[in-house]
């Protein structure tokens, strides 16, 4: 039992990763689920209350991250509400396409949102791809904040396991 506790736990985790990728799945909470299902296994024994505080910090900075960093970026190159509108539908459509719709359907979605916004007006192309290429680049970011918050809290967790 104890071992297909701990294949639970690692898949958990390993399914967190896709996850941070994969807006359909709640990546961080996962890769939480994971190491609190592992502590867990072992009574909270090696992975004890205090490295459980930390991941669990780190899980909630990175769920914040997931929806402020592309808000963030959109909003800092002055982008409508139909440009995140368009960078969440574009998510929604990239899923249906693999991994190259779910990296770059956000900034067609974003683009195509802001120039519909802004259609009426001169500069509407070369806002509606600043603002789409601008979302983009700031969900890559949240995104490779999150891996880096993920790697930290395995990081935690099997320094106070193997401690």
């Amino acid at each position: 039992m104890t071992l297909l506790l701990w294949a639970l736990s690692a898949g958990l985790v390993l399914l967190g990763f896709a996850g941070i990728v994969l807006p359909a799945l709640p990546g961080t909470l996962l890769v939480w689920a994971g190491l609190l299902l592992a502590a867990w296994i072992d009574d909270f024994q090696r992975i004890g209350g205090w490295p459980m505080a930390a991941i669990t910090v780190m899980a909630l900075i990175a769920w914040a991250l997931d929806y402020v960093a592309g808000l963030m970026g959109a909003r800092h190159l002055g982008a409508s509400k139909q440009a995140l509108i368009g960078a969440a539908l574009g998510t929604v459509v990239g899923l249906f396409m693999g991994l190259i719709g779910v990296f770059f359907m956000p900034l067609v979605g974003a683009a195509v949102g802001e120039y519909l916004a802004r259609r009426d007006q001169p500069d509407a192309a070369p806002q509606a791809l600043k603002v789409g290429v601008g979302t983009w680049v700031s969900m890559l970011v949240g995104m490779l904040a999150k891996f880096v918050l993920a790697f930290v809290m395995i990081g935690v967790a099997v320094t106070a396991y193997l401690w």
